[in-house]
Formats: C-alpha cells, sequence, structure tokens
C-alpha cells in the first residue's frame, strides 16, 4: 500500500505540446548559444583573459540554468526529452538549438504553435481562399 499515489500510465507517457515554457526554452538556448559564441571567440583571441572569464562564468551558470529550465519544462510536458538529450551533448546550446528546430519542424504540435499564421509557411492549418473581385 503506497501513500503516493501514481498518475496513470496514459498521463506519463502523454505525448508533450507546446506551453508557456517552451517560449522560454527557445529564448534561452538562443540566449545561451551567443554566450557561448562570444566567450569562445574571446577564448581564440589573445590578451581577453578578463573577458574570458567574465563571458565563461556566464556561460557556466547560464548553461545550468538552460538545463534546468528544460528539465522543468519536459516535466510538465511542455518540451520533448529530445531537446534535453541533445543540450547534454558536448555542443551544449548549439544541441539544444538544433533539436528545438528539429522539433518545430517534425512534430505537429509544435510545427502549428511555431507559425501562428493561417495557412503561412509551417503551418498546419489550410490556407485561406483567395479573395474574389
Amino acid at each position: 500500500m503506497s501513500i503516493v499515489e501514481e498518475p496513470p500510465p496514459k498521463e506519463v507517457l502523454r505525448e508533450p505540446a507546446p506551453g508557456p515554457l517552451w517560449r522560454w526554452v527557445k529564448i534561452a538556448s538562443w540566449v545561451e548559444l551567443a554566450i557561448f559564441t562570444v566567450l569562445c571567440v574571446f577564448w581564440l583571441l589573445p590578451g581577453y583573459k578578463n573577458e574570458e572569464l567574465i563571458f565563461g562564468l556566464g556561460h557556466g551558470v547560464g548553461y545550468l540554468a538552460l538545463l534546468a529550465l528544460i528539465i522543468v519544462a519536459c516535466l510538465r510536458h511542455q518540451s520533448p526529452y529530445v531537446v534535453l538529450a541533445a543540450s547534454l551533448t558536448p555542443v551544449g546550446p548549439l544541441g539544444s538549438v538544433i533539436a528545438i528546430a528539429y522539433t518545430e519542424r517534425h512534430r505537429p504540435a509544435f510545427r502549428a504553435w511555431r507559425g501562428g499564421a493561417v495557412g503561412g509557411r509551417g503551418s498546419t492549418r489550410p490556407a485561406p481562399p483567395p479573395a474574389r473581385r
């Protein structure tokens, strides 16, 4: 006899659908990718030790915050676990941006959420009929 009731299996394994956290995952992934890119530039150029330290610290803290945000979004079924797995690869934020683009292209729920425009590129809704003269 367990004290905590387990949710039905259908609830646990349901298909993720984009929600408010999905937008924040996308924004955080792009911001973290920008910080990582600037860090790489300062790391390659000689004589920028202070900037390398600042952006290295920003990347470290930002990457951990991005991972926490993705984990929360996955647990709330607003992001697929593919995004979490891709962000844990050695390329980090680049992997999460690639996984987000892949998710929005290949999952119908995310493709419909992405465009927002009726009949626009990436939309699953039909285009409106042409206007008559």
